[in-house]
C-alpha cells in the first residue's frame, strides 16, 4: 500500500514538472524538443531524490549499528560514573579560581587582606569607572 502511495507521488511530480515546462514554453507552441526536455528535467529531478534516498539507507544500515553501540557504550559509562555531589549540595566557595592577569604592569592598590575564610566579597570601585570614557588606548 505504501508503495503505490510512493509511486502516485512521484508519478505525480513528474508530470507537475512536465507541465510546469510545458506552460513557460506557450501550450501554442509545444514542438517534440520540448516535451522531451521537460521529460528529462523530471526525469533527473526523480532520478536525484532517488539517489538520495539509496544513500541515506546505504548510510542507515552501514553506519546505524556503530552509532547505536557507541551510544549504548556512553549511556552505559554516564551511568557507571555518577556525580558524588547533586547540585544542591554543591558549594561554589570550595576553593577559589586562579586566574592569570592580563596586566603588564603591577596593580595601582594592594590586595585587601583576607579575613574570615569561607567569605565573599564585594566591593566598589575606588578608583575609576570600569569603561573610561576618554579617547585613547583603554587595552
Amino acid at each position: 500500500m505504501r508503495v503505490s502511495f510512493l509511486v502516485y507521488g512521484v508519478l505525480y511530480v513528474a508530470v507537475e514538472i512536465v507541465g510546469n515546462q510545458l506552460e513557460k514554453v506557450g501550450w501554442a507552441r509545444i514542438d517534440p524538443l520540448d516535451v522531451a526536455s521537460a521529460l528529462t528535467d523530471a526525469l533527473l529531478a526523480i532520478v536525484i531524490c532517488i539517489a538520495l534516498l539509496v544513500a541515506a539507507d546505504l548510510g542507515r544500515a552501514r553506519w546505524g549499528p556503530a552509532l547505536r553501540a557507541w551510544n549504548e557504550k556512553r549511556l552505559r559509562s554516564a551511568a557507571e560514573t555518577k556525580l558524588e555531589k547533586s547540585w544542591a549540595e554543591v558549594s561554589w566557595d570550595d576553593e577559589p579560581i586562579g586566574v592569570r592577569s592580563w596586566r603588564s604592569e603591577p596593580l595601582a592598590l594592594p590586595a585587601p587582606a583576607p579575613s574570615a575564610p569561607g567569605g565573599t566579597y564585594y566591593t566598589s570601585s575606588t578608583y575609576g569607572p570600569p569603561f573610561p570614557e576618554e579617547p585613547g588606548p583603554q587595552i
